[in-house]
């Protein structure tokens, strides 16, 4: 169980760090500036957002993540939003977030907003954006994937301070279950279909918004991946084209799924997110915590284990062991 939450944390970190140099640029961009993206690099002085990382270093994605362990760690595992909040704020003027134009739409003004004392829901309750998916992999290693109802209301709770919306809430808990189901199951046609069993239970907590449905979204993907199954490019070029690979969460939840499920490696897929174009870091950073949750950590390469342990100030064990007794607890 330890390699298999292991794994989700490290792949997590891995197709952060891997996708965070083409984060936000087009397919033509991306082609023509790196060529293929085949390891860890510096984010380019070209790039308004990754400018800021050296390679191996994962980005919000992972930084947010682990806050929600330090938070949840420290509440006795009862998610608390204040604290949440609190500790976001602590992490983002640490990061000068705001000034470098690091945080999602979303979570920018939320936080924004709790710093100056504003309380407007408005923000949160029609958030399209996935900011509440980003950092949630490591939320789905706390739970059996037969405990859909539980899962959807953690991420609920540890979600609330920047998304509450119905499709953010959703797409987070589709996330989270896709690492769940991963950890235990060898069936990635099994994994799918616990991610499909969420969606409304998630949705069902959020407000409402308008968007399509997440799930709709992804059969198209994965009906991608089995056309184009053993044709890499044709894949996430399709994927690129047809699901997108945007901030917005219709989008990225969605394209990183099908990645998981096209590759079912995290070595693999923290290079086709990476190579795809669009929110490279986000989508890398979810599939390639499913596809590590389902391999295990001893199936990433050392190479990247090493890099990221590294060039990243975190504990990686610490957060492993927190995640090991939240699951002890709560599973």
């Amino acid at each position: 169980m330890k390699d298999k939450i292991a794994g989700a944390l490290y792949g997590m970190a891995l197709g952060d760090a891997m996708g965070m140099p083409a984060e936000l640029w087009g397919r033509k961009r991306v082609k023509a500036f790196f060529g293929r993206i085949e390891g860890f690099l510096d984010g380019p002085a070209e790039n308004d957002v990754a400018f800021n990382y050296k390679k191996g270093q994962f980005t919000d994605d992972t930084g947010q993540a682990l806050v929600l362990l330090d938070s949840i760690a420290s509440t006795g595992y009862e998610p608390d939003t204040r604290d949440i909040a609190l500790r976001m704020l602590a992490w983002a003027e640490k990061e000068n977030a705001f000034e470098n134009n690091i945080l999602g739409p979303t979570s920018k003004v939320a936080l924004a907003n709790f710093r100056d004392g504003i309380q407007d829901s408005r923000i949160t309750d029609k958030a399209l954006s996935n900011g509440s998916a980003m950092r949630i992999a490591p939320i789905g290693c706390l739970f059996r994937p037969e405990q859909k109802e539980d899962i959807a209301r953690y991420v609920y709770q540890v979600s609330r301070a920047t998304h509450t919306s119905d499709v953010t809430i959703a797409g987070a808990a589709m996330i989270a279950a896709a690492v769940s189901s991963a950890i235990v199951k060898d069936d990635f046609e099994e994994i799918m279909e616990d991610v499909f069993g969420i969606e409304e239970i998630g949705c069902s907590l959020g407000c409402e918004t308008f968007s399509p449905k997440l799930g709709e979204r992804l059969r198209i993907g994965l009906e991608i991946a089995r056309t184009h199954k053993g044709d890499e490019e044709g894949f996430i070029r399709r994927l690129y084209d047809v699901v997108g690979t945007g901030v917005g969460i219709i989008e990225s939840v969605p394209a990183a799924l099908s990645v998981a499920y096209f590759a079912r490696d995290p070595n693999r897929s923290c290079l086709l997110c990476a190579n795809m174009a669009g929110d490279t870091d986000t989508i890398g950073a979810m599939a390639t915590a499913v596809c590590g949750a389902f391999t295990g950590a001893g199936q990433i390469k050392q190479e990247y284990i090493d890099t990221l342990r590294q060039q990243n100030d975190a504990d990686f064990d610490h957060y492993i062991r927190i995640l090991e007794i939240g699951r002890e607890r709560l599973a």
